[in-house]
């Protein structure tokens, strides 16, 4: 099992929710106040850690059997994002998906780091 921010839409209630195949739901929380939040051609959000500007998003923290993972959350991603580790706000750290770097689309990137959750 590994801890997994999810901030789009496998989130309770978003389209993508079945795909945690019951994985369960650990806390509601935030990321540490070290990124900038994206929306990537209007169709998912993308965190990008950033050394200063940077601010707390707002997600849920699952746990998630690897192989769900590997099976079923990671195939359904869109190419803009890769897999990676973040800081929480409580300091702890959990798998997230990131915006890719570099950026391998030409999907419009537009800061929603005011917004601090995603709206889909």
């Amino acid at each position: 099992m590994a801890l997994m921010f999810l901030n789009g839409g496998a989130m309770r209630g978003g389209p993508l929710h079945h795909l945690l195949d019951g994985s369960p739901l650990v806390a509601e929380t935030e990321t540490a106040a070290k990124y900038r939040f994206y929306s990537v051609g209007g169709r998912c959000p993308a965190l990008s850690p950033v050394s200063h500007g940077g601010a707390a998003i707002a997600g849920e923290l699952y746990d998630v059997d690897l192989d769900v993972l590997r099976d079923r959350l990671l195939p359904a991603e869109p190419p803009e994002l890769e897999l990676g580790v973040i800081e929480l706000a409580d300091g702890g750290s959990s798998l997230a998906m990131l915006l890719r770097r570099p950026v391998v689309s030409h999907a419009e990137l537009v800061d929603i780091t005011t917004r601090g959750r995603w709206a889909g």
